[in-house]
């Protein structure tokens, strides 16, 4: 090997250990500027909010109500000064290939029985856990409660209350408006442990078993009490034995991942502050409505 070799790899060996000195304590920086560090930490953040959001969407299968659960609600309509009759029908008639006819009830096991009684045995996590809320019950039997209305389907007497068009009679005989509000109560032996919504009606919770909820159409302030079906809910409960879910979970996107139906044979079965109005017998038809023109 001549001088020149030896010559050349000197030289590389010493603009290496410059290199290397100039480097310390040098900090790094990319060569396209911020962008890509900013995306980077960007992607990171959204990608860790997309599996917190994912987790806490997830019904938890142990969160009660379970589908091994079987609680009882007492339910009621009040309109103006009267108690509306109770929802008809058990909605556990079946079709000719021996299923239940209503989709909604086959889906979620939740219905009544001609008794002021929600009958909350969950077919499926479309009605467990977080997902328990009035408007299931609602949904079965085609009641709409919105913000501003009130509306029973035709085989429910199709009345409607709505606000701004519906009259309610106060206690001076005036004609004044009235709107609608839902009253949660805790349990069906307490008047005076409610909650108050005047909005998102559907998703109020059942939380726990024994609840009573006073669905209403009332002049403002109005707080009807507890359903009639309250002061009779542990008897009606234990006198229901309960409708088996279908034998297998409906499909599609009516079965929420992470639960299913239970598996048993199909059977069918029959069917807080003080009051400030005096309420009628639940069996007692309201009087028809006054409504403005327009």
């Amino acid at each position: 090997m001549g001088p020149n070799a030896k010559s050349s790899g000197r030289n590389s060996a010493s603009r290496v250990a410059r290199l290397a000195a100039k480097g310390k304590g040098k900090k790094v920086r990319f060569k396209g500027g911020t962008l890509f560090p900013a995306v980077v930490v960007g992607l990171a953040i959204v990608g860790t909010a997309l599996i917190i959001y994912s987790r806490a969407s997830i019904p938890d299968r142990n969160t009660p109500p379970t589908v091994n659960d079987h609680w009882h609600a007492s339910y009621g309509f009040y309109a103006c000064d009267t108690w509306l009759p109770d929802l008809q029908g058990n909605k556990e008639e079946l079709d000719t290939a021996g299923q239940l006819a209503n989709d909604k009830f086959r889906r979620t096991g939740i219905h009544s029985h001609d008794d002021g009684v929600m009958h909350w045995h969950p077919y499926t996590s479309a009605a467990t856990g977080r997902n328990a809320k009035l408007g299931v019950f609602l949904d079965v039997y085609g009641v709409k409660v919105s913000d501003t209305k009130i509306e029973f389907p035709d085989d429910q007497g199709g009345a409607v209350y709505e606000e701004g068009e519906t009259k309610c009679i106060d206690k001076d005989g005036k004609s004044v408006d009235g709107e609608v509000v839902v009253y949660a109560y805790e349990s069906y032996d307490n008047a005076n442990d409610f909650s108050t919504f005047i909005t998102n009606f559907g998703d109020v919770r059942l939380t726990q078993d024994g609840m009573a909820f006073t669905i209403a159409f009332v002049p403002a302030g109005t707080v009807p009490g507890l359903p009639p079906s309250a002061a009779q809910l542990p008897e009606l409960g234990a006198a229901d034995t309960g409708a088996a879910p279908p034998s297998s979970a409906p499909t599609g996107t009516d079965v929420i991942p992470g639960d299913s139906a239970v598996d048993v044979t199909t059977t069918v079965v029959g069917p807080a502050a003080p009051s400030t109005t005096t309420a009628a017998s639940s069996t007692t038809a309201a009087p028809a409505p006054t409504t403005t023109g327009g």
